[in-house]
Parts: C-alpha cells; structure tokens; sequence
C-alpha cells in the first residue's frame, strides 16, 4: 500500500526558477508514478490529484487516512529543491532504515542523475524527532522525501527536470518494486530489461544488438557481475528510416513474425544479426519497412473472421491485387496484420462512391441512385447482391433521359410490354435506355422511358 504525496500547491507554488514551478512538476511526477504502480497492481492513492492548497494538517490526514496508520504502508512525498546546488537527495524517517533510499539513489544513477546523499534529519529542539512534518507526523508509516534535483544547478539538473522527469519516475517505480518484491514491467518506451538466471552481460548485449562495454557504461558496472532480478538500462536501437521495431511475446517465432509484417525470416535475421532462429520474450527486434504501393492505397487491419476474398470486395479489389500489394505467399491471414489495399481508382464519369449500412439492398440502393442493380454490380464485378455493412461501392452515373423522355415507377402488375404500349415506344428501347438485361421488373424500380 502505497501513499504518493504531490508536494506543495495552490497557493503554495514551492521552488520556481527556470520555467519550472515545484507545485506543477510535483503534480507531474506524483501522477505518473501513481499511473505505473497502479499498472503493477499496486493499492496507491495520492494526497491530492489538483493544483489546491494543502495545510501540513490537512496533507498528513489524507496520508494516514488512506490506507490506515501502518508500518505497512509506504510513502513517497515527492519534491523539486532550490538553493544552487546539484543532484538527488532522499530524506527518510528516523524510525525506518536506510534500505528504500538506498536503492532509489542506485535507481537514480542508471537514469544518469547524480546522488547527493540519502539522509536523516533531526529535530534540533528534540534529536529524537524528525525534522520534516512528513516524517514526523506520519508515525508509524515508512516515509521518504525524493529530492529530484535543483531546478537553479548550474549542472545537469536542469535539464534532467525539464526533459528527463519521467525517467526519474521511473527509477523511483523501480526502486519500489524492487524494494517491495513487486513484480515489475516496464513503462512502454522503456529500454530496460530484468536479468534472469543464466544471464550474463554477454548473453544480454547479442540479444539486444549491443556490446559488453556499452552495457557496462550505460549501467554504471564496475564487473561483469549480475544479480538475479537485476534491472538493465538497455541502449536505444536506432532502426533506419521508415523501419520499426516488435517486441517478442509468448508465442512468436520468427516466421510468424515475418508473416505478419509482410517480411521473411532471413530478412529478419539479417537486420538484428541473428545468427539462429531462437527469440527470447522481451526480445526488441528491428523490422524492415513496408513499401506501400505509390498510387495511394490505405491500410486495413485485419479482424477475427477476415479473409481476403471478404476484404477484396469490400475495397472493390481483387485478392491478387491485395496479394501482389502486400507480397503474400498464401490467402493466411492473421489477426491484427496490416495490409495495405491498393486504390481503386473509379471511372471519372461523373460517378459516386457509397458505404454500405445495415439494412441496405442493391435494389434499394439503385432506386436511390436512379440506377438499376445490374449497372451498380456492373460498376463493381459484383457476382451476387449480397452486400457487407461498411462495403464501398461505385454507384455509376444514371444515363438521363434524351429530351422529352420521363421517369416511370414500376408498379404491381407492371410487365415492360405494358409500359413500353402506354408511352408508345418500344420494350427493347426501354431496356437500351436502362441497361436492362432481361424483362424482369420489380415493384419500385424507376425506369427511364425513352421519347
């Protein structure tokens, strides 16, 4: 259980200088390491989640009113410090020990940030009591004061706050986990990995793509000695321009990597420098860029029950034109792969385009449109009037009448003979003018009758 504690705010800004306001930075800092715990599982609650003003009374109540006054509960007061100097500073209480500074101070360093001290502070009137109120009147729970640098240094400090928060953030949540055998995952973005048995320096810089060296350097290591649980700054991998990276889940394997990013195995293996197929969970790998077609195609994330014959027809494309565009081999698709759908560029006849929605027919669409179903099939190599919410379709231009011509509605008992007698013209005139291919009519259907 875990009390996060944004220090200062509202009418108490704290330290300002350098663009940077404590009270806002605080907030800042409070609100992401209560986001990651809570990701973690850990029970968390903050002392406030505004920018209000806070009595030292009131800040203590809402500590020992969170989780209950117990040696239990921990609390992290989060602050930024002023006064020229440089570097992290964390004050703990008199009655804990110095176990949960310690490690956030190590923390600290693989972030980069220099440790000033971790400390205690005595009461001077009474040496036995703590100095600070966070300390002193939160009695029997664990608390820690973090210092994250001083927005006025003249070293690094400043820019450390300004650009690099959420990295100290993040140290303070790993320290945490680590200090409360809390079973951490990375935030998204981290570059970081936790050493597991068997692991070695050497084993750790092949998978990530790195050296020896430069994980010794980026971690602070004097040996090449690890610790179970150990957690590893990783470089940052760099991919060339337009690739991405993935990161290995329970499961994959290099094939099926490959297949879902439209790549092969060997190109896989050649762009981390794998020299087998074995992957670890965890595994960052470097995946070629995809070269979508030059003619403006769009991407289409395939959903459980896709297939590419569904997907075809409602880009109004063909599956070999979808498989030429996206290099596959075979009709598998996977949830979740992304396709690129080549453009189907229309007619330029003065045609519309329109999207399927639930309840639509072919045949009330092409009364919509004045058209007929035979002409919107037509327009989109339909082979049957089955349609699908959210299918696009090509609804060609409807020929006018010539001058003098009408539009006639179908009605029950109609027959083209009929109608073709009452406007004295003819039944193979009516189908010209209509692009009809057979003398079947239905109730509703709008005809064009020729003069």
């Amino acid at each position: 259980m875990i009390v996060v504690d944004a220090g200062h705010g509202g009418s108490d800004p704290g330290a300002i200088g350098n663009s940077i306001i404590e009270k806002d930075l605080n907030l800042k800092i409070s609100q992401y390491i209560y986001n990651r715990l809570r990701e973690l599982g850990v029970p968390v609650k903050m002392t406030r989640t505004t920018d209000e003003t806070l009595t030292p009374t009131e800040r203590v109540n809402r500590v020992m009113n969170a989780f209950g006054a117990s040696s239990d509960v921990l609390l992290i007061s989060n602050h930024i410090n002023a006064g020229g100097g440089d570097g992290a500073e964390i004050i703990y209480a008199l009655r804990n020990s110095d176990r949960y500074p310690e490690i956030i101070a190590q923390e600290f360093e693989k972030t980069g940030q220099n440790v000033r001290k971790w400390y205690q502070r005595r009461l001077p009137s009474n040496p036995n009591r703590d100095y600070y109120f966070m300390q002193r009147d939160t009695s029997p729970i664990q608390s820690v004061t973090v210092e994250y640098g001083f927005l006025d240094s003249p070293g690094d400090d400043v820019s450390l706050l300004k650009n690099n928060w959420e990295r100290l953030a993040e140290a303070v949540v790993r320290a945490t986990a680590l200090y409360k055998g809390i079973s951490y995952g990375p935030a998204p973005g981290e570059n970081i990995y936790i050493v597991k048995a068997g692991d070695s320096l050497y084993s750790i810089a092949r998978q990530f793509n790195t050296t020896v060296d430069e994980l010794r350097r980026l971690n602070n290591l004097t040996t090449s000695t690890l610790r179970i649980g150990q957690i590893l700054n990783i470089p940052t991998i760099t991919p060339p321009t337009g690739e991405t990276t993935y990161t290995v889940k329970s499961g994959d394997s290099l094939y099926s990597i490959a297949r879902q990013f439209n790549t092969t195995v060997d190109e896989l293996r050649r762009l981390n420098n794998l020299t087998t197929s074995t992957l670890r969970i965890g595994q960052i790998l470097t995946i070629p860029k995809i070269t979508p077609p030059t003619t403006g195609g769009i991407t289409y994330t395939v959903k459980s029950g896709d297939n590419l014959y569904d997907i075809a027809r409602r880009y109004n494309t063909t599956v070999d034109e979808i498989k030429r565009a996206n290099n596959l081999t075979t009709n598998t698709l996977r949830i979740g792969q992304i396709l690129t759908i080549p453009t189907v560029t229309p007619p330029t006849t003065g045609e519309t385009t329109y999207t399927v929605k639930s309840g639509d027919n072919l045949y009330d669409i092409a009364r919509r449109y004045n058209n007929t179903v035979d002409a919107i099939k037509r327009a989109n190599n339909l082979t049957s009037n089955l349609l699908r919410i959210g299918q696009q379709l090509i609804i060609p231009s409807s020929t006018p009448p010539v001058s003098g011509g009408t539009i006639y509605t179908v009605k029950s008992g109609d027959n083209l003979y009929d109608i073709a007698r009452r406007y004295g013209t003819s039944v193979d005139a009516i189908k010209r003018a209509n692009n009809l291919t057979s003398n079947l009519l239905s109730i509703g259907q709008q005809l064009i009758i020729p003069t």
